[in-house]
């Protein structure tokens, strides 16, 4: 296993990342896992987007690891490749991509599958020496990785404390696997980041999941962020037509909103 110190984003605590291999039902997981360099604290799990396992999200495990957790960062297409999945080159413009993308991302959206990867990862961060395992698990997710935040929660309603899903796509849907019907069975405290285009090409979506949200007495903030593109938080984002898609203004402000929910909800 590799390792390497880090003093992460903006913050002084120097922290260790090191590459790991979890198992899980369905097979071994390549994941990387980052913590400050010394004691135990609060375990956060991070699903990736559609780009996978790659630097930009091992930069963001380290800036979160860095403000005081022991973070996982799996890669999610590990049933079919080892990270990173695609190259710097990829477009979701290019068909070819996209339908790699499709083929990549389907055993994880296979009934039950997300479920397995997120006990196999809170069990993962539970034994870790790094991890205060008297302390709820935060987890959050971007695009792909919105409705598995959702997901972890309601899996393991005693274990999470805080989920975030910035940009997450197919949180409400007409199936009867909707993320937004698990409601009732989450304990943790949620925020959603929702990207202007997503909003209007969904608008009703935000008020469904407020309602069930609240009909399920679970505390949670939802937020579409004006001017802001579907992916707007992760820097590597490909360009949509021409147009960057990164907004570092409004990703920063994103980032305030995670970490104040974690400090509120982890500790």
């Amino acid at each position: 296993m590799a390792a390497s110190k880090d003093r992460g984003s903006g913050s002084a605590m120097p922290v260790v990342e090191t590459d790991v291999e979890i198992k899980t039902p369905d097979g071994i997981c390549d994941a990387a896992f980052v913590h400050p360099a010394s004691g135990s604290y609060p375990g956060v799990l991070i699903w990736p987007d559609a780009g996978g396992l790659r630097p930009a999200m091992r930069a963001m495990g380290k800036r979160i690891a860095a403000e005081g957790y022991a973070v996982v960062v799996p890669n999610p297409f590990y049933r079919s490749v080892k990270a990173p999945a695609f190259g710097p080159d990829f477009s979701f413009q290019n068909p070819a991509h996209m339908a790699r993308l499709f083929e990549l991302r389907a055993p994880l959206q296979a009934p039950g599958a997300a479920e397995r990867d997120a006990a196999a990862y809170a069990a993962f961060l539970d034994a870790q020496k790094q991890v205060d395992r008297a302390r709820k698990i935060g987890v959050q997710g971007y695009c792909m990785g919105g409705p598995l935040v959702v997901r972890t929660a309601a899996l393991l309603p005693d274990r999470v404390g805080a989920g975030a899903s910035f940009h997450g796509g197919g949180l409400v849907t007409e199936k009867a696997d909707s993320p937004h019907l698990l409601a009732s069975k989450i304990k943790a405290r949620l925020y959603f980041g929702i990207a202007a285009n997503d909003d209007a090409r969904q608008p009703d979506a935000k008020d469904i999941l407020r309602e069930a949200l609240a009909a399920a007495r679970v505390a949670a903030e939802i937020e579409v962020y004006p001017g802001t593109l579907h992916g707007w938080c992760v820097p590597d984002m490909p360009l949509q037509n021409g147009v960057p898609v990164y907004n570092e203004p409004a990703a920063e402000r994103a980032w305030s909103k995670l970490v104040a929910l974690y400090k509120a909800a982890l500790g």
